[in-house]
């Protein structure tokens, strides 16, 4: 009953985020092993008998459910997927879960072999969730396709929203059917193996082996059910294939190839070669993005896919963190040339030429772009939130040490408190790969900056991660796709209910691709022998001479000074379109403009509420939480009713402490007499601390400044009781405004 389908996807609004109502079935009839078999959207009798079955069907369809029903409370209307028919019946004939079972064997043809993984529950346990409404269905989509005996099955699941609990969950009903008995999960990075068998494949980890050619004995090794791999595992040095050695080409039964976008979707790649042995093994590709060019495909091997569960799909349901951008635009963004006859930091003469965006650390290395790039991520940062993990992605890896060094720099104060604070984590820095582990736990507050290449562009399940930064050329859709992946999951309750992508490199242009999250099509040109390569992520900035590799030009502050001309914050639909460009200060301005007009109407609102915190309150409603962006501002010390002045009608603000000390010389304390007036002088010293919407909480004389006082209650009688100490607060509140 009011089973939740989705979270409710959340939005974006001003500086705000907001969750939308989730979607809810009234009732979702399910199998004794858990299979959906009817949805039913239940009326009151004031509506017709089949007015749910719109909503009904809808439902069904996400949630792949052959039978769904609408009830006014009279009768019932039913509409089956399987036939196309529509038809209403009393209430005492809503068919029986064996009559609805005994239909859908019989309408959907279901063989003996599908029906045993239908009757197959899903594992679920305290550490083992439920599957989600998508999971369920791909799960079931790539079961059914194996009963059928397809051998090949492309599961495309974003970023985020579960492909390792996917395949754990057809693993384990696969077993449980009795259908698959030897099954191999390869991938091609220790830390997705590691995760995997660590999280998802937990239950499993009495069946489990991960190989290991250097100590693994053939005669031994068969003993296992669930094998992990990587794929180096199962080469030598020279490229000889291990895995003929430890397994005979039928050993395997099922194979599970994790993010096959990569390696394997080469016809010549070294996977296909590892799939070519086990040909006779079903084989299931998971993937977020997958490859389709003139000289990679995943349909080509793998066919269209079974399931497809979009990053769009995911941020409107809710499961999926939604995003901002940030374009910074640097004064050399278009272009920088080289004075006559400049030399370089190496004493080397500059080529003479325009350089640009694709030109910065890939064939020229200039210093003050670093600061200026480094700076940006530092005041984000000291804006916002410290402690958010942030992910640099830089053209190649010295450039992210580089970007590792200046940002150690720019943030000495967090370094000299956690001295990972900035790592760099790339394939040869060792100190960094082992850093990895603490940067993408929930509960380790370091790393918090992590500075890379290629290595966290994919796979690495990067929960809070709240901004991405792209200084990095990227041509690549599935590169980009990957990238943005990094901070799509959701944490509502832990605070991560978003992320910031900020870009100098005009990388989110691709947004406006039409291949951002649109169907996959193979490439028509694909096994044409057309090529080249599909990162385009740059070249290695060194050019040969004959002898060798010269040392990109590197340029030093004083050769080229660096300034960012014009920063913009955008907000994108989960589709890839612009909603709306925005700054944070025009917005709330506008906000604080149509909700309370002039500088007189302000004023007049302001002192006739009851209580400050209703102006507040009224601003959060459109998205303006009034303490992060005084923090942003820093202007953390100014009233509320100064900084709605100051932003919205250009007023020069007081500062809390300034208004205190107005109160004072008025000599408006003099009114009160004896502990009455200490305790309108601790509200007063709290004032200047906390702001006005704390001192109108009778909470606040809970606090260890009152105790001397006593309890609210005695407090109160001071003021011959609560209505008199109210009255008293709003006086305080009239006299501190005196002056606005």
């Amino acid at each position: 009953m009011e089973k939740p389908i989705t979270d409710g996807r959340v939005n974006i609004r001003g500086n705000m985020e907001m969750r939308e109502r989730p979607k809810f079935a009234d009732y979702v009839l399910y199998t004794h092993a858990g299979y959906p078999l009817a949805i039913v959207e239940a009326k009151d009798n004031k509506h017709n008998v089949s007015f749910g079955i719109q909503q009904a069907k809808t439902y069904a369809q996400m949630m792949d459910i052959q039978f769904a029903y609408s009830s006014n409370g009279d009768a019932f209307a039913e509409y089956d997927f399987l036939t196309g028919v529509e038809r209403e019946f009393p209430l005492d004939e809503f068919p029986s879960q064996e009559m609805l079972a005994a239909r859908l064997k019989e309408e959907a043809h279901l063989t003996q072999k599908e029906i045993k993984v239908i009757e197959q529950p899903f594992y679920v346990s305290e550490d083992t969730y439920a599957p989600r409404y998508y999971q369920q269905v791909a799960v079931d989509r790539a079961l059914g396709a194996i009963a059928r005996g397809q051998q090949r099955i492309l599961l495309v699941m974003a970023t985020g929203t579960g492909k390792t609990y996917t395949a754990f969950q057809i693993i384990y009903r696969l077993r449980k059917a009795g259908l698959k008995k030897k099954i191999l999960y390869l991938a091609d990075r220790n830390i997705l193996v590691d995760q995997s068998i660590q999280q998802d494949f937990r239950p499993l980890a009495n069946v489990i082996h991960k190989v290991n050619y250097a100590a693994d004995d053939r005669t031994t090794i068969t003993a296992y059910e669930v094998y992990f791999s990587l794929y180096q595992q199962l080469f030598g040095e020279n490229d000889e294939e291990r895995f003929r050695e430890l397994f005979d080409p039928g050993f395997f039964d099922l194979i599970v190839i994790d993010e096959c976008h990569r390696g394997s979707a080469k016809a010549d790649g070294r996977w296909r070669r590892i799939l070519d042995y086990f040909q006779d093994a079903t084989q299931i590709g998971m993937t977020a993005t997958p490859k389709e060019t003139s000289y990679v495909s995943n349909i080509d091997y793998f066919g269209e896919p079974v399931y497809t569960y979009s990053l769009k799909q995911g941020i409107d349901d809710g499961f999926l963190a939604p995003f901002r951008v940030i374009n910074v635009h640097l004064n050399i963004g278009e272009g920088w040339r080289p004075r006559k006859g400049q030399r370089d930091f190496f004493g080397n003469e500059i080529e003479d030429r325009i350089y640009n965006n694709t030109d910065y650390d890939y064939h020229i290395v200039l210093e003050d772009r670093i600061r200026e790039v480094a700076a940006h991520i530092t005041q984000y940062l000291r804006q916002t939130d410290r402690m958010a993990k942030t992910i640099v992605f830089c053209a190649d890896e010295a450039a992210a040490e580089r970007m590792r060094q200046e940002l150690t720099k720019q943030n000495a104060d967090m370094m000299k408190q956690y001295p990972n604070y900035v790592v760099r984590i790339t394939g040869s820095d060792t100190y960094g790969k082992n850093q990895l582990s603490y940067f993408i736990s929930v509960s380790s507050p370091v790393p918090v900056i992590a500075t890379t290449s290629q290595l966290l562009s994919t796979g690495v399940d990067c929960k809070m991660v709240k901004l991405i930064v792209l200084d990095e050329n990227i041509t690549s859709m599935t590169m980009f796709k990957q990238i943005i992946g990094r901070g799509t999951r959701l944490r509502y309750d832990e605070g991560k209910r978003s992320f910031v992508i900020m870009d100098f490199r005009g990388v989110t242009r691709l947004f406006a691709d039409p291949d951002w999250d649109g169907p996959v099509i193979e490439d028509p040109d694909y096994g044409k022998g057309k090529g080249g390569t599909t990162t385009g992520t740059g070249g290695s900035g060194n050019s040969g001479n004959g002898g060798g590799p010269s040392p990109k030009p590197f340029v030093r502050a004083d050769g080229c000074k660096v300034y960012t001309v014009q920063e913009t914050v955008s907000v994108y639909d989960a589709g890839g379109k612009l909603l709306k460009q925005e700054n944070i200060i025009n917005y709330t301005k506008e906000n604080i403009l149509g909700q309370f007009g002039d500088l007189h109407a302000f004023i007049q609102q302001w002192n006739s509420a009851k209580k400050k915190r209703a102006i507040a309150d009224a601003l959060a409603v459109h998205g303006v939480d009034l303490d992060k962006l005084k923090q942003a501002m820093k202007m953390d010390d100014v009233d509320d009713f100064d900084f709605i002045c100051h932003v919205a009608y250009d007023q020069k603000p007081l500062t809390r402490r300034e208004r205190a000390e107005g109160v004072k010389k008025r000599d408006f304390l003099s009114r009160y007499s004896g502990a009455a007036r200490e305790v309108l002088e601790t509200l007063l010293d709290s004032y200047m601390n906390l702001g006005i919407r704390n001192i109108e909480q009778i909470d606040i004389l809970k606090l260890k400044d009152f105790q001397k006082f006593g309890k609210p209650a005695r407090i109160a009688k001071l003021f011959n009781g609560k209505q008199g100490y109210e009255e008293a607060v709003r006086a305080l509140e009239n006299e501190l405004y005196k002056a606005g």
